[in-house]
């Protein structure tokens, strides 16, 4: 059961350090969504907005968040969608189902960051912050992202 089933958007510079459960910090500069876990257990959660993570939009009132947030590194492991605000408790994965979402994720990162205007870094955590990461997070430089927002 959903302990916050309507999250408030803050959009943000940075977030911060200590964050207040039922908002969901937005922030446009570093292309990243965060907030405390929807189930309130306290952990963060971490959404990178890139092509291969998660998509955000705004429709001047409320915040949507595609795909669902899957906390499977979290001993919750809870699973939601974040749509016009509302959060939508999703049903539980199994094991199985996690792994091979896990494979396509990182199959599908491996494609898009393998084109030749695309630049990639990968950045890994210690073992201790993983449980916060959703996702490994991937660095593009910024003429890259330009030329595919405005090329394809």
């Amino acid at each position: 059961m959903m302990r916050h089933t309507v999250l408030e958007p803050r959009f943000v510079k940075g977030v911060p350090r200590d964050l207040e459960p039922g908002v969901l910090y937005v922030s446009m500069e570093y292309g990243t969504v965060v907030h405390s876990c929807c189930c309130g257990c306290g952990y963060e959660v971490v959404t990178p907005l890139t092509p291969t993570d998660w998509h955000l939009t705004f429709d001047g009132e409320g915040v949507s968040l595609w795909p669902s947030v899957g906390s499977w590194y979290l001993p919750c492991q809870s699973h939601y969608v974040i749509e016009g605000n509302r959060v939508w408790e999703a049903g539980p994965w199994s094991k199985v189902r996690i792994e091979a979402e896990q494979g396509r994720d990182k199959r599908a990162k491996a494609k898009f960051y393998s084109r030749p205007d695309a630049t990639m870094e990968t950045c890994s955590a210690p073992a201790e912050e993983a449980a916060t990461k959703h996702s490994e997070t991937m660095l593009v430089s910024l003429p890259a992202k330009l030329r595919r927002w405005f090329f394809l």
